[in-house]
């Protein structure tokens, strides 16, 4: 069924809501067409496998950023934040009941923050969250604190739980007998909610179905236990009462501008920041289930008009808390960044394209440290681009979230992002390694300092260690020792310039990437490779005749300098404080592109400084010729447009820009002058 019309985006009132309803309906019923229709049976394979948690580690500096997120506001949250520490369903005080966001959220997160770290005590907290959920699953299968209430059970808020579920099964297999059949018994309850005219589905649900999905692949994939026919009906179950994501992501149909003031033909929720950060994951989804080409087109096309029209240098895209354009002062929620380096991964998995992990990557190494403190106990719920000040705003950029929203707190505007940011890290590292399907190839996905540990088709042990400084170095030089032979892939990313790889020692060639992967046959015993990837600055044109300024993976800002004043401190925890900044010199620079250096020194004793991500701390800064110009704000708190073909109102002189996740305020997106 295809879907044709035209509507007047200055339209509202009862016009408008109609319509929207009649294309949403019509949008559903396309769906089931799709689902109820004749498709080759059992799932579609990915390009490629996931590797159990625990299989990759993470080492040198990534190591350490684990480390300061578990001394800083993830590992101690359940300790004193009410928001994880709810009443349970018992008349208890226990965070392992809520399961309507804030548990399943925060368990997601720690599971693999615990396992990667080797953390007995967040293994326990998580352990004994698993075994209370479980063990307080009702007859009928349900899960969560609406067990023995009166309160409505909608499905969504389980799925974060399920991902956690699932990655402890991976780190520990032997709790796959009490997990397995405790997923089934809900499946199995939940799949006659769904046929039940949608029962349990709500607006959120709606756009988060993929999230089940996945659980249930995975269920297919490794425990179907003879399921497998009510596991498929019911991810098409959950297609057909979910939003058309494969509909929202239609170039004719995506919103090519901040959407505040654009009718949405879709359920409004849809160009909501973090579900559409969400659904990225459902078309590779349902093409598991459908083997339908079309899905993955669409996911592809709906990934890079996301970020054609709502794209950040950073990596992510600007939603406030719906799209909101390329204008530099608008907001990108934390949740947002940690959601799509997940569904990043995922999409790198089941289609292959280097350009997903391209863009995880910049994510990972930019936008994700640059909302948050270096220590790690304060977090943002919007970052901006252009970023002038941290406070309580007047007056306030944001159409659809507070004006407190840019300060670095417990949980400015919303709390959701405090309990979901700490799962970014963990699952950028759990993903870094894949495998081919038929397990006799290693890929190495993202590059960084890691080590893993894995057994391939054959029987074949394979260890790996890749020491490095990247983002803050190009070099990699990775140790392989193998049972027996096999061959190991590792991306070259798209902003290589001239990259080169040695073999046991032997003279350096350059990389020949295919879809953006160097194989290499690897004997069995030990191999040993040294990979150089350098890169060339480049700039990127952005509105009003504004440029961002990267190298490598890493985009470049200046930092300005600040004041800090304490806005609050939590009475049970004086380290989760909020905190306002505030610029304490001149930041109005335009700078001369031709004059971009690049400087890369190496760090003083071969490490790097903990934590990495603060303010003069990254060994690699971009030098410019600057000059100021006039340069409009609002109030004190939001920088204008950056100007047009500005005139200098001072002379030249030199700045420093540097790694953007190392910046708390700062200019991203720079006007530009000649200087000669």
């Amino acid at each position: 069924m295809a879907l044709v019309w035209v509507w007047d985006e200055a339209a509202d009132g009862p016009f408008t809501m109609i319509w929207s309803l009649l294309v949403s309906l019509l949008a559903s019923f396309a769906a089931r067409e799709v689902v109820n229709g004749q498709a080759p049976s059992g799932l579609a394979p990915k390009k490629f496998l996931s590797i159990p948690l625990g299989n990759v580690k993470p080492s040198g500096w990534l190591h350490d950023q684990l480390v300061v997120q578990s001394n800083g506001l993830a590992g101690h949250e359940h300790e004193f934040y009410d928001y994880v520490a709810q009443t349970d369903w018992t008349g208890g005080n226990s965070y392992y009941s809520n399961l309507e966001e804030a548990g399943s959220y925060w368990f997601n997160a720690m599971v693999p923050h615990g396992v990667l770290l080797d953390d007995a005590n967040v293994q326990s907290e998580v352990q004994q969250f698993l075994d209370y959920v479980l063990d307080h699953q009702d007859s009928t299968g349900w899960l969560g604190p609406e067990v023995n209430t009166t309160k409505p059970r909608f499905l969504w808020g389980r799925y974060p739980f399920f991902f956690g579920a699932i990655q402890m099964v991976e780190a520990n297999p032997a709790l796959a007998t009490k997990v397995v059949p405790a997923l089934h018994k809900f499946v199995a309850l939940a799949n006659t909610m769904l046929h039940n005219n949608g029962e349990g589905v709500e607006d959120w649900t709606a756009t988060r179905w993929e999230d089940f999905v996945m659980t249930l692949q995975w269920l297919y994939d490794f425990h179907p236990d003879g399921q497998e026919d009510l596991l498929i009906d019911t991810m098409k179950m959950l297609k057909y009462t979910g939003d058309p994501w494969e509909d929202v992501f239609k170039e004719e149909f995506f919103p090519k501008t901040a959407v505040e003031n654009l009718p949405n033909p879709f359920p409004v929720l849809t160009w909501h920041g973090v579900n559409m950060a969400e659904g990225l994951k459902a078309l590779p989804a349902t093409y598991r289930f459908t083997h339908n080409q079309s899905d993955l087109d669409a996911a592809s096309k709906g990934w890079d008009l996301l970020f054609q029209y709502h794209g950040r240098p950073s990596g992510i895209y600007a939603a406030d808390e719906y799209l909101a354009g390329l204008e530099a002062v608008r907001g990108t929620e934390l949740c947002l960044v940690v959601e799509t380096m997940f569904s990043g991964s995922f999409l790198y998995q089941v289609i292959g394209d280097p350009k997903f992990a391209d863009r995880v990557e910049r994510i990972t190494y930019n936008a994700l440290p640059a909302t948050l403190t270096g220590d790690m106990w304060s977090r943002q719920y919007l970052q901006q681009q252009n970023q002038i000040a941290s406070k309580n705003m007047n007056p306030n950029p944001f159409p659809n979230d507070g004006p407190y929203s840019n300060v670095f707190g417990l949980e400015p505007n919303y709390p959701c992002c405090t309990v979901n940011h700490p799962q970014g890290w963990p699952k950028f590292i759990s993903n870094a390694f894949v495998t081919s399907p038929d397990q006799t190839s290693l890929v190495q996905v993202y590059l960084g300092p890691f080590s893993v540990n894995t057994t391939l088709a054959n029987e074949n042990k394979v260890s790996v260690t890749v020491d490095t400084l990247y983002p803050f170095g190009d070099t990699l030089t990775t140790t392989i020792r193998a049972a027996k032979p096999f061959t190991y892939q590792v991306r070259i990313p798209s902003w290589v310039s001239k990259g080169t790889i040695a073999i046991n020692g032997g003279a350096a060639h350059a990389v020949a990437p295919s879809n953006g992967l160097h194989a290499v046959s690897v004997q069995a015993g030990t191999t040993k490779l040294v990979l150089n990837l350098p890169a060339d600055i480049t700039t990127e044109s952005r509105p009003h005749g504004s440029i961002a300024v990267h190298r490598g993976p890493l985009h470049y800002a200046f930092d300005i300098s600040r004041s800090q004043k304490v806005l609050a401190r939590n009475a049970q925890q004086p380290l989760a404080v909020d905190l306002e900044f505030d610029a304490t010199d001149a930041w109005q620079y335009a700078i001369d592109p031709a004059t971009l250096t690049f400087h890369g020194a190496s760090p003083k004793g071969g490490s790097l400084p903990s934590p990495v991500f603060d303010s003069g701390l990254p060994p690699f800064t971009i030098t410019a010729t600057a000059c100021q110009v006039a340069w409009g704000v609002a109030g004190d708190t939001f920088a204008a447009a950056p100007p047009t073909n500005p005139a200098c109102t001072g002379p030249a002189t030199n700045i420093t820009l540097w790694p953007f996740g190392a910046t708390k305020l700062r200019i991203g997106e720079f006007p530009t002058f000649k200087s000669t």
